[in-house]
């Protein structure tokens, strides 16, 4: 969430740069609710100063036994008209706070204004294209003879757009979540297995809610009102709402597995079939906390830990530095971390590493504290460490052999026997 104060010193700089996010914002109801709440406050002030008067001048009378009937008439006005500014302004202090929860993350001054991401930049590329001497094969085409996937009866237990591993691919799953892991935990994150399942009010810490409400899975029954979390850092962003973190435990580094849920598999169309956008997929999640001041740092230390995991696999990706318009709703700056995929022809994001600054701090109430100072928001920043179902694609695709085999990285062997994912009888 934005500071309103932030909002009050520039309205018309501040309005400009969250246009370059959602340019259908109009920030001038905010301002004027707010100047109505202030006001409201100032009111009620001059009235309890005025109370406090009479309640002086109660007082004395009383000691010289004189009639305070009027005196105390005027306190009960006065009491009246207190409450219902007070009550007038609390329900305005709702709004406002209502108004401000679907405002957008102000983007960094660095970042690229724009509303496509086919502005996004291009800032590093690594390795290149796979060149193929015979007729390469996407990964639902690969699966008719590997049979690492079974999309048919996924979708008779569960509809379409749900994935279902077998076999070698689902070992070849695990080898990859345990790899990334592994990783992870080398560069100074801790493991974390959390909820998969979490409140409201954890959804709306991380940013979630309410702007995002028709995207998610929901549990609401007379006993639960839960979320489906569509990434682990909804939970990782929980661990320390409503804490204060004292200075010298930061930064917090964190890393988990996890499923993901999220409603909008499909949506882009046929071309991403198979594994490249489904409901649930596997992911493993970078989350820091951290001060102001060490947040750049922290952000080149988990980009460098998602690049390691591909570097690893020797896979081809680039690294794109994504526009105002084509980021997320927390993120004030994102790297885009994209794989190329031969069987779409095209790049597909398997990373989005974001510094969120205090947005998400302000919204869960996370702080830290430095000796003889008062609380401050710490910054927070997640990203994909990284998500599995493209990167899986990625793998078979670019590792492709004429015969329909897949070659597995060496940096896999330790974690799966095979080095050669060959054709598999039913």
């Amino acid at each position: 969430m934005l500071d309103i104060k932030e909002l009050r010193k520039d309205p018309t700089a501040f309005e400009a740069k969250i246009k370059t996010k959602s340019p259908e914002i109009d920030i001038s109801p905010i301002l004027t609710l707010d100047e109505r709440i202030r006001a409201l406050k100032t009111e009620a002030e001059e009235l309890k100063s005025k109370r406090n008067q009479s309640s002086k001048e109660i007082g004395y009378r009383k000691q010289k036994g004189e009639d305070i009937a009027s005196f105390m008439a005027e306190m009960g006005a006065l009491a009246d008209q207190i409450a219902v500014r007070d009550q007038e302004s609390a329900k305005l202090e709702a709004d406002i706070q209502q108004m401000l929860s679907v405002l957008p993350n102000l983007p960094m001054d660095d970042i690229p204004i724009s509303p496509s991401p086919k502005d996004n930049v291009c800032i590093k590329m690594v390795g290149e294209k796979p060149e193929f001497s015979f007729p390469f094969k996407n990964h639902v085409e690969l699966n008719e003879k590997l049979h690492l996937f079974d999309f048919p009866r996924a979708a008779k237990i569960s509809g379409s757009g749900w994935p279902l591993y077998r076999g070698l691919g689902a070992r070849l799953e695990w080898a990859l979540l345990n790899y990334m892991l592994d990783t992870h935990r080398a560069n100074g994150f801790a493991q974390i297995i959390p909820p998969l399942l979490v409140r409201p009010e954890t959804m709306y810490g991380v940013g979630q809610l309410p702007k995002f409400e028709t995207q998610l899975f929901k549990i609401k029954d007379e006993d639960y009102s839960l979320y489906l979390i569509p990434t682990s850092e909804a939970s990782l962003n929980g661990l320390h709402m409503d804490e204060i973190i004292e200075e010298e435990h930061l930064p917090l580094m964190y890393t988990a597995y996890t499923p993901c849920f999220r409603r909008e598999a499909g949506a882009a169309g046929a071309q991403e079939r198979g594994l490249i956008r489904t409901h649930q997929f596997n992911k493993v999640e970078l989350f820091c906390l951290t001060t102001p001041e060490d947040s750049s740092r922290i952000y080149d230390k988990m980009i460098a830990s998602a690049e390691e995991v591909l570097q690893g696999l020797g896979l081809h990706y680039r690294s794109m530095l994504l526009t105002t318009g084509d980021m997320s709703f927390a993120a004030a700056k994102t790297i885009d971390i994209e794989v190329w995929l031969p069987g779409q022809n095209r790049y597909y994001e398997v990373s989005s590493i974001s510094n969120c600054t205090d947005f998400q701090a302000r919204r869960a109430q996370i702080r830290f504290r430095r000796k003889n100072e008062k609380a401050h928001f710490v910054h927070t920043l997640n990203g994909s460490g990284l998500a599995t179902s493209r990167l899986m694609v990625a793998l078979l695709e670019n590792n492709q052999q004429p015969d329909g085999s897949i070659l597995v990285p060496k940096i896999l062997h330790k974690y799966l026997e095979e080095e050669i994912v060959a054709i598999q009888p039913r």
